[in-house]
């Protein structure tokens, strides 16, 4: 695995590499930034990234879409002590470069795609479930 590399005040690319050892950890600095933006929105709350990039073959391997945003760099599952996925979708909905929203119970999907806003939930098993149209909890 490469040197660590630091990204911004908070992060380093150690905490956005694929979870499978290969060391793959570009990551968006677009991402980076918003991912600032929560935490000072949060009042410096640190976020645990829970899962960053991720190679093709790890992505596969965890069940992720062919398309996913992890694969690309542009997308983090992260949690923050205390609070719930709901309440950072609340946090984070208001970050303009954050496109991607999926929602779990204890940790967040955040993406900056450069589509419009997608939004999802995760059931209890871990399987996407649409979130309802005009819905913003």
């Amino acid at each position: 695995m490469g040197t660590e590399v630091r990204l911004s005040t908070h992060f380093d690319s150690a905490e956005f590499a694929c979870k499978c050892g290969c060391g793959r950890a570009a990551v968006s600095p677009r991402l980076v930034a918003a991912l600032e933006e929560v935490r000072r929105k949060l009042g410096g709350r640190p976020i645990h990234i829970n899962s960053g990039v991720r190679c093709e073959a790890h992505n596969a391997a965890v069940g992720g879409s062919p398309n996913s945003q992890h694969v690309f760099g542009n997308a983090a599952d992260v949690a923050i002590a205390g609070l719930s996925g709901d309440d950072l979708y609340f946090v984070a909905r208001d970050i303009p470069a954050l496109h991607g929203f999926g929602v779990a119970g204890l940790w967040a999907h955040l993406d900056v795609r450069r589509s419009p806003v997608a939004r999802w939930r995760y059931d209890s098993t871990g399987r996407v479930e649409a979130w309802p149209e005009g819905s913003t909890t």
